[in-house]
């Protein structure tokens, strides 16, 4: 098959994306001169918006590729969590897993941003309010809960870890419990502690939480192939991915080989932000699709050339992914 030949095959693929969930803030200003308070420059406010972020990326982005994505995560009872809430229904993204904790704020990360006329727009400082802690027994429960009752109706379970609680040892118990049972694929893409999701079907990292997990460089072909190697036997799990940037990525199969899926294009990098989002959803649809691991990694690097031409916490649109196919 032709990588295209798998796109209509995306339709109506069920994946419940687990984790964190953020609301990403954009608060943009036109530089206009410097403070005379610090040497920081003074921004004239232009706008204000608020896109889905964390865990809600690749749901959002399952949803614009013709699949159906159940969110499940926590958010608080609080105007953060309604907007959330209301901009994932926008994007046809199934909320009724969102549990409601008022105890816990919702996470936002809000980006101060200078515009100019002639200038991309830079990011001058990030504010992060986010609650690390576990999350409370009874809400775990509802996520354990509602996670046993969405598997046998899905395809495949998309961890999105983000390191924030939602995504606990209890939770990853019962997905792994559930999912062997009604035999889903289990993909995972984590910048937490890689020894949590041992069993599961796919791990995808980038190379600097590899390097991290590891405690060493990765810069050889060869590098990247004991990496792999050791991690698929460590965790025993099918598959491992790791992504390099503009170097596309490393993979191991199931059977053990290593390949390397250079990106399809060189393209102009303008915001990496959802970059690895746009990777893990692409290739979960796509091995959804039947397609073998390596065809699917190409059609994830195919999508993350696209998304990081975009500004901000981006999503890929089917039509884009068909042209950006087309080009190589």
């Amino acid at each position: 098959m032709q990588l295209a030949d798998y796109l209509p095959l995306f339709a109506d693929k069920k994946v419940v994306v687990v984790g964190d969930l953020y609301l990403d803030e954009y608060i943009i200003g036109k530089p206009s001169r410097i403070s005379r308070e610090a040497p920081i420059a003074v921004l004239e406010f232009r706008e204000q918006h608020s896109v889905p972020g964390g865990a809600t990326a690749p749901a959002c982005n399952i949803s614009a590729l013709g699949g159906r994505a159940y969110q499940l995560g926590v958010v608080g009872h609080d105007q953060g969590g309604r907007q959330l809430s209301e901009m994932l229904l926008a994007r046809g993204v199934d909320v009724t897993g969102l549990v409601v904790d008022p105890a816990r704020p919702t996470t936002t990360k809000t980006r101060i941003v200078a515009r100019g006329e002639l200038v991309y727009p830079q990011h001058v400082a990030r504010i992060d309010r986010v609650d690390r802690s576990p999350l409370s027994e009874p809400v775990e429960q509802a996520v354990i809960t509602y996670l046993r009752w969405v598997v046998p109706q899905v395809d495949a379970i998309l961890f999105s870890d983000y390191k924030c609680g939602v995504v606990s040892e209890a939770v990853i118990a019962a997905a792994l419990e559930a999912a062997h049972t009604a035999g889903k694929l289990i993909m995972v893409d984590s910048q937490g502690d890689l020894n949590k999701f041992k069993g599961t079907t796919l791990v995808k990292c980038n190379q600097q939480e590899a390097e991290h997990f590891l405690r060493r460089p990765l810069r050889s072909e060869e590098d990247y192939a004991t990496a792999l190697q050791f991690l698929k036997e460590d965790l025993a799990v099918t598959s491992v991915i790791i992504t390099r940037g503009g170097e596309g990525m490393s993979i191991l199969d199931l059977n053990g080989d290593y390949y390397h899926a250079p990106a399809t294009t060189r393209s102009e990098v303008f915001d990496v932000t959802g970059a690895g989002d746009t990777v893990i959803a692409v290739l979960t649809l796509a091995l959804l699709a039947g397609a073998p691991i390596l065809d699917a990694a190409h059609l994830a690097n195919c999508a993350a050339q696209v998304v990081v031409r975009k500004y901000g916490n981006a999503t890929i649109q089917l039509d884009e992914l068909q042209k950006e196919l087309e080009k190589i």
